[in-house]
């Protein structure tokens, strides 16, 4: 169990600490060094093409792992509270990632290639906020999975 938990671990700290990353550190340095629409959305395509890889790697070890977790505990009849909860919130922050990928990134990427500057725009901001949202949401269950250990 203890081999579980720290390839667990591991996956939410890739996830939640590259969106850390992203949203605090790299979006404010972008925002100053590539003040055009056109570098500044096809930087982010790329960024978001490189991490989303992450992403999916991330969440196939954390569900791996913590669905195994959760059968060595009795399945999930037998759950403690916090341990439900850490999965509702996981799952919605994996509702929301599914939404970026499929929809907004898709739209930034179809955006981007067709120089549609003001609509990729849109898209971004769209990310950006849902990214927030998740990052939020990984804070949240980080902090179940501290106190509640």
């Amino acid at each position: 169990m203890e081999t579980l938990k720290v390839v667990h671990i591991l996956g939410v700290v890739i996830w939640v600490g590259g969106m850390f990353f992203a949203y605090m550190v790299l979006r404010p340095v972008v925002n100053q060094l590539l003040p055009s629409p056109p570098q500044m959305l096809k930087f982010w395509q790329m960024v978001f093409a490189g991490f989303f890889h992450w992403v999916w790697l991330s969440i196939t070890v954390i569900l791996a792992s913590g669905l195994h977790m959760i059968s060595q505990m009795g399945g999930f009849g037998r759950l403690p509270f916090n341990v439900y909860l850490m999965f509702a919130i996981g799952s919605m922050m994996m509702l929301i990632f599914l939404y970026v990928y499929f929809t907004a990134y898709r739209k930034l990427k179809r955006y981007v290639a067709a120089e549609e500057w003001e609509s990729a725009g849109i898209a971004l901001v769209q990310i950006r906020v849902l990214v927030g949202l998740s990052l939020i949401l990984g804070f949240v269950t980080i902090a179940i999975a501290i106190l509640d250990a």
